[in-house]
């Protein structure tokens, strides 16, 4: 065959540019084709084939041509939006969960030490601040002191699993390439653990904004669609900034081509 070489194995075919063809394996893929500025020569000569072997990934992942396309990647971006919903693994409830278990911890072993008469913590560092056995009976301040360590102990670790879990972490997907609006969230572990709720761009009317203001302001964005259904887009605790809440209720609105209420 003038210009090209075959070569005989099982493998894909796949037409590159300036003609030529690509062969890929699992392991190997060669580009074989001519050079365009010697298509003249007999394809015998050495000069005319140039021959370019690439080592792909042993999954596949790796192929000819297969660079990143920019303007590929600004058009999904034009047709998909997704947006994170972090849940409970958020920095703070990290924070509140380590706090509330080590102090739980310190009331409990005080409680325990002064039924059995014995120090059972060190009165050094951060635990000096608790009563020592001497200074402490255990009926009530020392029964109380147990009590309440056992409540701040279990309340650490269900907060350690709704962070382990990630309740109410999830995403929320604006499809304009299939025409739907993909909202899931992670609940508890049961028949509930996934919340994978599905609509129509076309029921979407409007993206309202609601606002209370006082000592625990909420703001919230939600979804408006037909039949005065409202869908929470934000999380449950999430806290957002006002600046936040109104460039992400602008930005989906004008992806949705839907108006915006509430500002």
């Amino acid at each position: 065959m003038n210009n090209q070489t075959v070569a005989r194995s099982k493998v894909a075919r796949v037409e590159p540019p300036f003609g030529g063809f690509i062969l890929k394996s699992n392991f190997v893929e060669k580009s074989v084709y001519a050079s365009p500025f010697r298509s003249g020569q007999n394809s015998n000569s050495s000069n005319v084939i140039n021959v370019g072997v690439r080592v792909a990934a042993q999954s596949g992942k790796g192929s000819a041509f297969a660079a990143s396309n920019p303007v590929l990647a600004s058009q999904q971006q034009n047709l998909i939006r997704r947006y994170i919903i972090l849940g409970e693994r958020r920095t703070s409830n990290y924070l509140w969960a380590f706090i509330v278990f080590l102090g739980s911890f310190g009331f409990l072993l005080t409680g325990l030490s002064s039924y059995y008469q014995l120090n059972l913590i060190s009165p050094s560092g951060i635990f000096a601040l608790l009563p020592t056995v001497k200074d402490l009976s255990f009926f009530p301040q020392g029964l109380l002191m147990s009590f309440y360590g056992s409540l701040g102990f279990l309340l650490s670790f269900y907060w350690g699993f709704n962070i382990f879990w990630n309740v109410g972490g999830g995403f929320n997907e604006f499809n304009k390439k299939e025409g739907k609006i993909r909202i899931f969230r992670w609940g508890y572990p049961g028949k509930n653990r996934r919340i994978d709720l599905s609509y129509s761009l076309k029921d979407v009317e409007a993206i309202k904004v609601e606002l209370k203001q006082g000592l625990d302001p909420q703001r919230t964005i939600y979804l408006k669609l037909k039949g005065t259904r409202e869908i929470p887009l934000t999380g449950i605790g999430e806290p957002l900034t006002l600046k936040e809440i109104e460039k992400q209720a602008s930005e989906l609105a004008n992806f949705l081509q839907v108006s915006l209420e509430g500002l």
